[in-house]
């Protein structure tokens, strides 16, 4: 019966009247011996809320009371007794029993028939033999009290006791959940498994559903193989349970209340899921693997693709998104957990309850990729947490060619990384689907119930090679012959069926053929899919779609509306202690806003993020050090200096803003600028942007930046208005704090696929990030960020400059020059105009101009070619950078600088120059004297000194 039939039930004056007894006496046993009640309500009791520690232990306390008295007693009669040797030695066993039971919790995995080829080796477990803890067979009659064990009794026979713990932690189930500090998480898991031995009674729709389920996962990869036979597919032969548990784990979260889930995987089974989970056509797949579609931009192959859809559950309609993923498997991880967090934003969800993430994983990618453990660590973290990630293992024993576990991992299993987190562990032997469905539910309750990270280990095999082209024998020669006779595992449990007297052949035939005529007609085969979607549970990009780089966006704004917001942000609560060097920022803030003093980046900064709040767009803001700036400019978020508060004004601007966050993220780069890049294709009205501590620390994020930030519309047509700021500039602090690599990101650009920037002046960047929002257009903003400038006493603006201004490509020469007296033109980004135009004040070159390219990419041609037009008299145009020859703009610029200038009348002959430092394998000098010694030199050169 599905829960909301249960529900309806249970209003109903059959069942809220005299009949209520009736229930509560069905809970009662099922608290007990939950196989003791029917399926139907033994589903709707797993759901019911657990409020409280007592909830939990309601049942198993009775026997530890009775065995506390028993003891009691038996102190007693020792006190006025000659005879107590007999009550000492079956305390001393009692005591024993206790301990062979936690010995079964915490190690009975390692004696779990886990390997579906029966080929591991695993060294016997002493702790749990009888006569480690001195028992033995001759105490199998005799009666010890159950104390914390769920077995439904108080007390039980040895052989009782010994038996229920082997069926329930040493048959097909291995689970690691012992590590947990938290003694209710650890009760829930050992109620759950222990009253049912790990082997729930499922009825026949349960059972023939499983068997329909691995019948469509074995029936897709039969088609494709013989259609297609060679082609790379990376199929799931060998783990198609994973299909009937995505299939259980989506309903039970359905039934929860989920609206959206959110899918990560990598290639294997990826295809299988698609179709047979997420309702993809099969003709669909067909015609890609034919060479029949229509392509948009240079694509990707079928296995990387993503896929939506909605499907139907007995708790409503659920969205379903299979997040886009390249070849890099794990990285997708933490993207998906961006996405999962944007839309539990957009559905003030903070708990979790509506959208739920489950990312699949491989496990030689899992025991071995960094990212893994990166996304763990964030997943209770305030600026990450998505209300727990269900973990999928996609066990296939094997890497590509590893074939020796000490080979592929140090660790026991490769999920051992989870244990940071201290999420439970259920390994499942893949041969038993209803070993797989009973830890599916288990995972999808323990998420629900305690909002934290779980993982299923599901431990299975690869029937073909890697891919379908290659020979695995070469490599791994006893498992593949273990694996040639070896019966898929649907063969298995028709068999099992057959042999229980659940089905006959005819119904598993059937199925079979069904199936296999469903995917010749094309017909969808995701049982549940819903073919008439509601598009309210989507995400809706059509607003900025089809727009050219350049489509307008005005980031002016009115005065009055600019001073009202900076009133908000300057406030400062009464009784709230700011630090003094605090208090004086936002003092001189507050004469900014007022026109008393120019205003500097960090105010500029921040009044653009006002802004764009005020006009109800929402503002992600995340990196190392944000909430003051690495460079102590932004303080965004205050302290109080008696009790540790914190205050953040550009949340008080009003009360129906949208959310201004700002979060400190943990050390590092690969996992959190995925989670934003994740979290900025979900969330188009959003500003979202990562900063660098140092924007060399992006190096750490290059997968990041080359699978998915550069290249994500093209392959997937996936927008996404991620900004990056990355502080860059050249003061002399050594090769690892200089350059953000801008030569990297230059060299990633075609196609207009990213925005690269060099902001010089405060409202330069507050018309930039305005610019990011305001104009329909979203594609990733790389800026070179400064440092030195921050406080640099000229790079300063005026209001009217923000209330009118737009952002500027190109920035002409700013001093009182004579545009017909300039022979010489020099254009630069960043810093290195500050120290040209110091230099040429200095020696009094008036002869030379300064040009700014504020925005590298998409390269402003026509605005410069109107800057150049207007000096008549040139002789020489050179590029000065700060950074060497090989790095930097140059050699990724050149020729479009080169393009400008050869568009000029041929008799001017213009010629482009490099003014910069050498060609060097670091990218700064790591001595303050020589750094000086070679900004020294070419800017001499430069200017021609």
């Amino acid at each position: 019966m599905q829960k909301a039939s249960m529900e309806l039930l249970w209003k109903s004056s059959h069942i809220s009247g005299g009949n209520a007894g009736y229930v509560e006496d069905l809970y009662e046993t099922y608290l007990s011996d939950p196989n003791a009640v029917p399926e139907e309500w033994r589903n709707y009791f797993q759901q019911l809320p657990r409020v409280s520690e007592t909830a939990i232990r309601d049942i198993p306390h009775s026997p530890i009371r009775d065995h506390f008295a028993h003891l009691a007693k038996q102190q007693l009669v020792r006190a006025t007794s000659s005879t107590s040797t007999d009550f000492s030695d079956h305390e001393r066993k009692q005591v024993r029993v206790i301990q062979l039971v936690s010995a079964y919790r915490q190690r009975g995995h390692q004696e779990a028939q886990l390997d579906p080829l029966g080929l591991w080796q695993r060294p016997g477990v002493p702790d749990l033999e009888l006569q480690y803890h001195q028992l033995s067979e001759a105490d199998y009659d005799t009666v010890f009290q159950t104390g914390s064990l769920y077995i439904g009794k108080d007390q039980a026979t040895l052989r009782e006791i010994y038996d229920s713990l082997r069926q329930t932690y040493c048959r097909s189930i291995g689970a690691e959940f012992m590590h947990i500090v938290d003694t209710r998480e650890r009760a829930w898991i050992q109620q759950r498994m222990e009253s049912v031995r790990s082997k729930p009674e499922y009825g026949f729709e349960a059972r023939s559903h499983l068997l329909e389920r691995l019948t469509a996962a074995e029936g897709l990869e039969k088609s494709l193989g013989s259609k297609y036979p060679g082609t790379k597919r990376f199929g799931l032969e060998g783990g198609e349970s994973l299909i009937p548990m995505m299939d259980a784990m989506i309903q039970r979260a359905g039934e929860y209340g989920a609206k959206e889930i959110v899918i990560g995987m990598a290639h294997r089974g990826r295809l299988n899921l698609l179709v047979n989970i997420l309702g993809k056509n099969p003709a669909e797949l067909f015609d890609e693997f034919e060479g029949k579609v229509k392509y948009q931009g240079s694509a990707d192959v079928k296995y990387h693709q993503g896929f939506s859809s909605n499907v139907m559950t007995s708790g409503g309609e659920v969205h379903l998104a299979l997040a886009f993923n390249p070849s890099h498997l794990e990285i997708v991880s933490p993207v998906v957990e961006g996405s999962v967090r944007a839309r539990q934003d957009r559905r003030n969800d903070p708990i979790g309850d509506r959208v739920v993430p489950i990312v699949l994983h491989g496990d030689a990618a899992f025991a071995g990729q960094g990212v893994v453990m990166e996304t763990f660590q964030m997943s209770q973290t305030r600026g990450y947490k998505t209300g727990g990630t269900v973990h999928v293992v996609i066990n296939n024993q094997v890497g590509f060619t590893t074939s020796l576990q000490e080979d592929a991992r140090s660790t026991e299993y490769c999920t051992d990384v989870a244990k940071m987190v201290q999420a439970p562990i259920f390994h499942v032997n893949g041969d038993d689907p209803e070993a797989v469905l009973f830890v599916s539910q288990l995972a999808a309750d323990f998420r629900q119930e305690f909002k934290k990270d779980v993982v299923v280990d599901l431990i299975c095999y690869r029937r073909r090679g890697h891919n379908e082209a290659d020979e695995p024998s070469g490599t791994q020669p006893l498992m593949y012959k273990q694996i040639a006779k070896q019966k898929s595992t649907r063969e298995l449990y028709v068999a099992r069926l057959l042999d229980e007297g659940v089905i006959d052949q005819e119904l598993a035939d059937k199925m079979a053929a069904d199936y296999r005529q469903a995917l010749e007609d094309g017909e969808h085969v995701a049982k549940s899919l819903v073919k008439e979607p509601n598009t309210e549970l989507f995400v809706d990009w059509t607003p900025y779609l089809g727009h050219e780089w350049d489509v307008a966006g005005d980031t002016s704004i009115t005065a009055k509306e600019l001073k009202d917001i900076a009133e908000a942000i300057n406030h400062v609560p009464e009784g709230f202690s700011v630090q003094r060097q605090v208090a004086k920022i936002y003092e001189d803030r507050r004469k900014m806003a007022a026109g008393a003093m120019p205003i500097n980046w960090g105010f500029a900064e921040t009044l653009a993020y006002g802004t764009l709040l005020r006009a109800g767009h929402p503002v992600r803001l995340t990196g190392q050090d944000v909430g003051r700036g690495t460079f102590s400019h932004r303080h965004a978020v205050l302290h109080n200096q008696n009790d540790a508060g914190r205050y953040v004004p550009l949340q008080h601007i009003s009360e129906s803003q949208p959310a201004f966050d700002i979060y400190d993220s943990l050390l590092s780069e690969e996992a959190v600028l995925a989670f934003e890049y994740g979290y900025a294709t979900t969330q188009p009205k959003a500003l979202v942007i990562w900063e660098a501590q140092f924007g060399d620390f992006a190096n750490g994020a290059q997968v990041v930046i080359d699978q998915f930030i550069s290249s994500g519309e093209l392959k997937w047509g996936r927008l996404c208005g991620l900004t990056m700021l990355l502080p860059h500039g050249y003061e002399g602090q050594g090769p690892e704090h200089s350059s953000a690599r801008l030569e990297r990101f230059l060299q990633l650009c075609a196609e207009h696929n990213i925005q690269v920037c060099v902001p010089s002046t405060p409202a330069q960047v507050f018309h930039m990030l305005r610019r990011q929002v305001v104009r329909p257009l979203r594609r990733p903003l790389v800026v070179m960020s400064p440092k030195s400038l921050l406080r640099h006493k000229e790079a300063v603006s005026t209001l009217e400059e923000l209330t009118v201004g737009q952002f500027q490509n190109v920035i002409d020469e700013t001093d009182d020059i004579d545009m017909s007296k300039v022979t010489r033109l020099i254009l630069c980004s960043g810093k290195v105009y500050y120290d040209l135009r110091a230099a040429r004040r200095e020696h009094g070159k008036d002869s030379i101009a300064i040009v700014r390219l504020e925005q590298l990419y998409p390269f402003p041609y026509d605005d410069l070619r109107n800057v150049i037009a207007q000096y008549p008299n040139l002789k020489k145009v050179v590029w000065c950078q700060e950074e060497p020859r090989n790095q930097g703009a140059w050699y990724n610029s050149r020729h479009r600088m080169a393009r400008v200038i050869r568009s000029f009348k041929p008799e001017k002959n213009l010629l482009l120059g490099y003014v910069g430092r050498e060609p060097s394998a670091s990218p700064a000098a790591g001595y303050m004297a020589l750094h000086l010694k070679q900004q020294e030199e070419f800017i001499s050169q430069a200017l021609k000194l």
